[in-house]
């Protein structure tokens, strides 16, 4: 018996355009879109969720909370969700509510930044450089600059908390947004800023909180706007440090000095509260006056000394020390020490009062100058040596120089200096004593009398003088020598070496020889004499001629030579009676002028015999 066939029933129309609507429905779900949704059920921690799709996907519901917030969803809501994949592998939707509401926020945000519209968000972690913001699913860096308008050590405040920020950009193809909360502080602080500054008059006394303090100042809130009380308007004298003057947390009592309308930033005032201390100032303190006042302040170039609260003068270096020059001021005073000045200078526009520490001791130069009078001998220690003098120590601390030119009359100055060192006592004569200058002048030569001067003077050195003289020097252009009856010395130039050409030559002599010759000019001003071997010769001829005659009185040329050696015989016999140091010289000054009168007459009759033949 065969089996009935089974028919196979068609769908209806209507349940033909359920199943097409159906199928169209699925197919309008497209991977990676934003889709809506019903919340079935909630399993613990994930809810279940239906988007007409043959299977529903699972979310967990921390993804609907906000950060630092519980979840408030409940069965039969209808949520937005983030349709990853339309079946995995287990069968079920892939769906995420923090994707979509993170491609919600993008457009939203988008439009806001895009009209500079704020945002309000949440800081839920700290990362490197700053914290991260959930802006209602979109994750924003907040930097750390911009977290408030100063710095802030705490931030925990701030966390999980909503409040306003600014988007100071945004790439949504990198899927970066970085946020300012500074910048929606400082506009409104701008605004509540410009309200309380036009309510503030400058003059006017306000009452303040110490708010923070810097090395320049201290802020001072006046009310939800800061001022500045700089450290030079805390009090009349001098403040080191504004902790000196205030805390913070103190409530002050300050003047509003100035507003500046542009940046609207004010200075306040405390001093300004209290009389001026300059007012009359030049009546308190009058120039020459003297008072007594506290070390408050050293620097390279001097000191400042409070006088009275409010009032300080300056002791420039200059004006510390009589002696004591080139020196920093710390190693002549010490702040907090009291010291007694002198007013030289007050200049009340100025606020400046310059004052003396050493015009209130006695001037050392003006004692000395009137204890020793030019010409008195001093004694002293050699301080100082250099190359142009002596530096002695005198009473009183002060120095008096010796210049070179007065260290010996007849060396030179770089010789005498030689004969001195650092640390020797010397006596000196004072030339002379300048306090103005701060300068005395001293001599050592002038201990003794000028032998210059004394020899000069006499006829034994006059023009034409006959002298005895000792080589000390043998030079090229001449010869140095001494005068050995007088303590100067001279110089014989080559040409005055001889009258014969071929015997001038400054080689023949050799130091410590001794011979004669003629000085031929002395010098005052320069101090110099001249001396010559040669018009010493000339002169001896002519004495010869002189004495003996010339080939025109009869007398021979061997008439002549024999009478002047017979002269000199008769005074190498002299010597005997004479004492033992006088004999050589005597004995050959004669035979020298013998033989120089024996040439004289030769060439006397030489030229005699010539003028015979002509």
């Amino acid at each position: 018996m065969s089996e009935p066939q089974t028919s196979i029933s068609q769908p209806s129309h209507d349940e033909f355009a359920a199943l097409l609507e159906e199928s169209l429905t699925g197919a309008a779900l497209q991977e990676g879109s934003v889709v809506k949704g019903t919340v079935v059920s909630i399993e613990k921690d994930v809810a279940i969720i239906d988007v007409g799709l043959k299977t529903e996907g699972r979310v967990p519901l921390k993804e609907f909370g906000v950060a630092g917030a519980p979840s408030t969803l409940s069965e039969g809501d209808e949520v937005d969700v983030y349709l990853e994949r339309v079946e995995n592998a287990a069968g079920e939707a892939v769906l995420s509510r923090e994707k979509a509401r993170r491609e919600e926020s993008w457009v939203r945000l988008e439009e806001k930044y895009k009209n500079n519209e704020k945002v309000e968000g949440v800081i839920f972690n700290r990362v490197k450089g700053g914290f991260t913001v959930d802006l209602d699913g979109a994750v924003a860096f907040l930097p750390g600059s911009q977290v408030d308008i100063r710095p802030i050590r705490d931030v925990g405040p701030l966390m999980n908390t909503p409040q306003p920020f600014q988007i100071l950009k945004m790439d949504r193809r990198r899927g970066n947004i970085v946020v300012s909360r500074r910048s929606v502080l400082e506009e409104s602080r701008a605004e509540k800023r410009g309200e309380i500054v036009a309510r503030l008059k400058e003059g006017e006394v306000v009452d303040g909180v110490v708010k923070n303090i810097t090395d320049y100042g201290a802020f001072i809130d006046l009310g939800g706007i800061d001022g500045l009380l700089h450290v030079t308007d805390m009090a009349w004298r001098r403040v080191n440090h504004p902790s000196e003057i205030v805390n913070v947390g103190d409530t002050v009592k300050v003047q509003i000095i100035r507003i500046n309308p542009d940046t609207q930033r004010i200075s306040l005032g405390i001093k300004q509260l209290e009389a001026d201390p300059w007012e009359g100032i030049a009546a308190k303190y009058p120039v020459d006056a003297r008072f007594t006042g506290t070390v408050t302040n050293i620097t390279d170039y001097g000191a400042f000394v409070e006088l009275e609260p409010g009032v300080e003068g300056l002791i420039h270096v200059s004006e510390m020390s009589w002696t004591k020059k080139n020196i920093h001021p710390g190693k002549i005073i010490s702040t907090s020490q009291e010291v007694e000045v002198q007013v030289l200078e007050v200049d009340p526009d100025k606020r400046r009062i310059s004052l003396g520490l050493k015009q209130t001791q006695e001037n050392p130069w003006v004692a000395f100058a009137a204890a020793y009078q030019p010409g008195t001998e001093i004694e002293g220690q050699i301080r100082n040596i250099t190359e142009f003098g002596l530096f002695v120590g005198l009473d009183g601390g002060i120095d008096g120089m010796v210049h070179l030119s007065d260290l010996d009359w007849s060396k030179s100055g770089e010789e005498a200096l030689k004969d001195y060192k650092k640390g020797d006592t010397v006596k000196a004569v004072v030339l002379e004593a300048d306090s103005e200058k701060e300068r005395i002048s001293l001599g050592i030569k002038q201990l003794g009398a000028d032998p210059f001067e004394g020899a000069a003077s006499s006829d034994k050195l006059g023009k034409g003088a006959r002298v005895t003289c000792e080589v000390t020097a043998v030079k090229d252009n001449g010869i140095e020598a001494k005068l050995l009856d007088h303590d100067l010395t001279t110089f014989i130039r080559r040409s005055d070496l001889s009258r014969d050409r071929s015997e001038q030559r400054p080689d023949r002599f050799g130091v410590g020889e001794k011979f004669d010759a003629v000085v031929t000019q002395v010098d005052q001003k320069t101090r110099k004499i001249s001396a010559s071997i040669k018009a010493l010769e000339i002169a001896e001829e002519k004495e010869a001629v002189a004495q003996y005659g010339s080939t025109d009185s009869g007398a021979s040329l061997g008439d002549i030579l024999g009478a002047a050696l017979n002269k000199a015989k008769d005074a190498d016999e002299e010597p005997a009676e004479a004492d033992a140091e006088a004999a050589p010289k005597a004995k050959a000054a004669p035979k020298a002028k013998a033989k120089r009168a024996a040439k004289a007459a030769a060439d006397s009759e030489s030229a005699d015999g010539a003028s015979a033949e002509e």
